[in-house]
């Protein structure tokens, strides 16, 4: 099974599963985890705390309840020791970050806190004493930084969602890296108390998710005005309104300001990305990004970084040797601005603005790579600033501008995953994320590196309530025909597998299906999900199917038999045989 929010809210709801089984298996997973991924793993005491809560409760009482999550470790957990990536600078605090609370008082799960770049600077996720955290797909790679450890926790199915933060792109290069949704939110839409500053003017906390609709689920319980941070800003109603027009226009740089630093798998990718929004409505216009640009440098070769200073100066001063050299380099060594520099600075960044603002005016959208390129753990190793200012290309100038973005994974390649990022104005969010779902549905690849969960080990499925149904192609979740289900009021009861006899051919219908058949020789296990439905709703879906497709029984990975789709051995001739995938999503990601 995946870890989506509404998912596991159906298996706490029929009793399939509870919360306390689920984040103890989720934490001995976490536990066994090679890369590290992890600074601070909570024991069984401390998680009963958390389980404690939700007793007496349910699924409909908490928007939450039992959600295991992630936290970076620049964010606080009460008595869980912060360190930002950094042991010298460790203090417990006696409270949680005032986002993290919000997210527990709605029912969800804290598991540990996540390695990180130090002091959240760099987008590389190598700058740790506590190790370089692997890519989830290819372990010679970076995961991308600085919110390295949440990404990849999200990525491999140890939690539903984590939090990260995103001063400069710590909460988008990740995810693209790691094929999950990265949300950063309008500034100061969530809350920065009890977050270890950054550059406090623009930092964000950000949401890695496997799908928008658990982004946008997170975000809204999440946001909210908090009088103890000045940053804090109390959001619109318009915040919460989704993409609901059918056809929308959205912007992307010049081909001449396009940069894939000699990635011609990314540039490939992102042609391949546009099309898919030209599908759903998308309507391209060229744009002058200079503005942009122009405004990223400013991070970097501005005042900003000496914000940096500010948070962390003091203490890399004092503890010269215990700080990771590359982020003792950036903060310690950053050029002390005037006033004057400064405020020229905010003068030209306003320039900047206002032109980018008149970029906007005829755009609903733009759409940029969430990163250009990516590199080998070793690579960055060796050439830790420029390639680090390399990732950085298409995100330095969000929080500077305060725009709200987020990173939609698109398509996997030979190295690591790749992503494009949706700008929008500012409270944009949620139509940002509502199309964010519809891509995710496009694309049909599967979330973050396909781990499963395997929950239901050792149980026995009955249809006492009423017929299991088994669905292999355009009925899985996500996929064009889900809402037949949905309607028919069906339940989920597992993500499983066929046993290792049945083949899979492409059928080119529309919406393209698969046909499945039996095929005790040339077969292998293909992924399913099964349902519960009433026997009149299992009735009305059979009248339904087309030929050559039909119901018959399915034998499971278990060994246990349900209804499921089964086609003629016509199918064999009519389609194209791809059953080498294990499954129609890897099917059509690929």
């Amino acid at each position: 099974m995946n870890l989506c929010i509404n998912q596991l809210k159906e298996l706490y709801s029929n009793g399939s599963i509870t919360p306390e089984k689920l984040c103890k298996q989720l934490l001995e997973t976490c536990r066994g985890e090679s890369s590290p991924v992890w600074i601070y793993l909570l024991g069984e005491d401390e998680l009963e705390t958390y389980l404690n809560r939700l007793k007496g409760r349910g699924p409909d009482d908490l928007p939450l309840y039992g959600i295991p999550f992630a936290i970076k470790d620049n964010i606080d957990l009460t008595g869980v020791p912060t360190t930002a990536g950094c042991p010298a600078y460790a203090y417990t605090p006696e409270k949680s970050a005032f986002v993290v609370q919000k997210l527990i008082d709605a029912g969800a799960i804290p598991l540990g806190k996540t390695n990180l770049d130090q002091f959240a600077t760099g987008l590389v996720g190598v700058r740790s004493p506590f190790g370089a955290v692997n890519n989830s797909f290819n372990p010679d790679y970076v995961s991308g930084g600085s919110s390295s450890g949440s990404a990849v926790a999200v990525a491999k199915a140890m939690c539903s969602f984590s939090l990260g933060t995103d001063t400069a792109g710590s909460g988008r290069v990740p995810a693209a890296f790691n094929n999950i949704f990265g949300v950063k939110p309008t500034k100061g839409l969530l809350s920065t108390s009890g977050v270890v500053p950054a550059c406090r003017s623009l930092d964000c906390v950000s949401i890695f998710a496997l799908t928008a609709e658990d982004g946008n689920t997170v975000l809204s319980v999440a946001a909210g005005k908090d009088e103890q941070d000045p940053f804090s800003r109390k959001a619109p109603v318009s915040c919460k309104s989704k993409w609901d027009a059918q056809t929308f226009t959205y912007g992307v740089p010049q081909k001449d300001q396009l940069e894939f630093f000699g990635n011609k798998e990314y540039q490939a990718s992102f042609s391949t990305s546009l099309a898919l929004l030209d599908k759903i409505g998308g309507k391209r216009i060229e744009i002058d990004f200079t503005s942009f640009l122009d405004a990223a440098k400013l991070l970097y070769e501005g005042p900003w970084v000496e914000e940096r200073t500010v948070a962390v100066g003091e203490f890399i001063r004092e503890n010269f040797d215990k700080v990771d050299p590359i982020v003792r380099e950036i903060v310690a060594n950053a050029r002390r601005s005037s006033a004057t520099e400064l405020f020229q600075a905010l003068y030209t960044l306003q320039a900047y603005k206002s032109k980018s603002d008149t970029v906007f005016e005829k755009l609903d959208l733009i759409v940029t790579p969430t990163a250009g390129t990516c590199y080998t753990i070793k690579e960055v190793q060796a050439d830790p600033i420029r390639l680090n200012s390399n990732l950085g290309y298409y995100t330095n100038y969000m929080n500077l501008l305060d725009y709200c973005s987020l990173a939609v994974p698109t398509a996997l390649t030979t190295t690591v995953p790749f992503g494009i990022t949706l700008v929008g104005k500012t409270f944009n969010d949620a139509k940002l994320l509502s199309l964010g779902e519809k891509i995710q549905q496009l694309t049909g690849l599967a979330m973050g590196a396909g781990n499963e969960v395997p929950i239901f080990s050792g149980e026995k499925k009955t249809e006492s309530n009423g017929v299991l149904l088994a669905v292999c192609g355009a009925h899985l979740q996500g996929l064009p025909l889900h809402h037949q289900l949905q309607s028919l009021n069906a339940k989920l009861v597992e993500s499983t597998t066929t046993s290792e006899k049945y083949m899979m051919f492409a059928l080119q219908t529309e919406p393209p299906k698969p046909g499945l058949i039996r095929n005790e020789k040339k077969g292998r296990k293909q992924a399913v999900e099964v349902y519960s439905l009433s026997k009149e709703s299992f009735g009305a879906f059979v009248a339904s199917i087309p030929h050559p497709l039909g119901i018959g029984k399915l034998e499971l990975a278990d060994g246990s038999w349900v209804s499921g789709f089964i086609a003629e051995p016509v199918v064999a001739e009519m389609g194209v045989d791809i059953t080498a995938f294990g499954g129609w999503k890897s099917y059509l990601a690929s």
